[in-house]
């Protein structure tokens, strides 16, 4: 039986996206079952001592865009860091993720579409018609995926992963939690490959 990592993520978030192509690999790699948990970040934010972006003080704000080109270098990726259609509300889009795997659909394809499409082609993605495009271009049905997206069910499987994730401690995106053990960013990505190849028991908090 293949081991299970759960992922939790916006389609929001750069981080996520920058990831998204090592973490992959990783799942190839190590033959992962994944669970994708689309989640909310302003609320994560916020009940685990966080602040939106535009809340920070400018000296983490500068930091990150030095952060966001480092790591564009690193991953090889060419994407711009302010993209127009960003920051977004992502509640439509990480919706209709839910909404694919509800339907018994593998979502990558669609993450591998819509993350660069905020970043690299700067697309709106709380544009309905944009993301049943999107949809479309992976083989989805899009215009039902979206429709679904606003369900009370889709809601609801939301706001469960937002508790799951509190459960997890998980406290943003993405992150990645094997066996309990959460590796937070995708600059731990390496850190989680380390941890399969090894085979060795998830660390815990000692406090």
């Amino acid at each position: 039986m293949p081991r299970q990592v759960d992922y939790y993520f916006s389609l929001q978030s750069p981080w996520a996206y920058i990831g998204h192509a090592l973490f992959r690999e990783v799942v190839a790699t190590y033959d992962l079952e994944v669970n994708h948990k689309p989640v909310v970040l302003v609320d994560l934010f916020s009940e685990t001592g966080g602040l939106p972006l535009l809340k920070r003080h400018p000296v983490r704000q500068r930091y990150r865009m030095v952060e966001l080109q480092r790591w564009r270098d690193k991953r090889g990726l060419k994407f711009h860091l302010q993209p127009v259609h960003w920051p977004f509300n992502a509640r439509l889009a990480d919706g209709v993720v839910i909404a694919a795997i509800e339907a018994g659909h593998d979502p990558d394809p669609l993450l591998r579409r819509v993350y660069p499409a905020v970043w690299e082609d700067q697309l709106n993605l709380a544009d309905p018609a944009v993301l049943a495009r999107l949809a479309d271009d992976c083989g989805l049905p899009g215009s039902q995926l979206v429709e679904r997206s606003g369900s009370d069910a889709i809601s609801a499987a939301y706001e469960q992963n937002r508790q799951d994730a509190l459960t997890a401690d998980v406290f943003g995106s993405p992150a990645y939690v094997l066996d309990g053990e959460v590796f937070w960013g995708q600059d731990r990505i390496e850190l989680l490959a380390d941890a399969l190849k090894s085979g060795r028991a998830p660390y815990r908090s000692q406090v």
